[in-house]
């Protein structure tokens, strides 16, 4: 399966910058349809998604999608790479 890598920024409240790679089929997709993949994943990290639109995620390139990828874009839809700052943030120190 050929899959379109989207590379995408997103400001997080704690002020870094989460950068994560959209991963979809090759063909067939838009970019609002990567941008509701791209929410969905911020929502289930319970994260906002201000700050992301069509200049925050954009067409890296394309590429052989590995095992791991194939199965959860043909259960979601889509997949996620987490490459930075895309951890929860750790509470303050008491």
């Amino acid at each position: 399966m050929e899959i379109a890598v989207y590379d995408t920024y997103v400001p997080r409240p704690d002020g870094r910058v989460m950068h994560f790679d959209v991963l979809v089929p090759a063909a067939g997709h838009t970019l609002a349809q990567v941008l509701v993949y791209a929410r969905a994943y911020l929502a289930r990290k319970g994260l906002s998604d201000r700050g992301l639109d069509a200049q925050a995620c954009h067409f890296c390139h394309t590429e052989h999608a590995a095992p791991w990828a194939r199965q959860a874009i043909e259960q979601e839809g889509y997949a996620i790479i987490e490459l930075a700052h895309c951890q929860p943030a750790l509470p303050a120190p008491r």
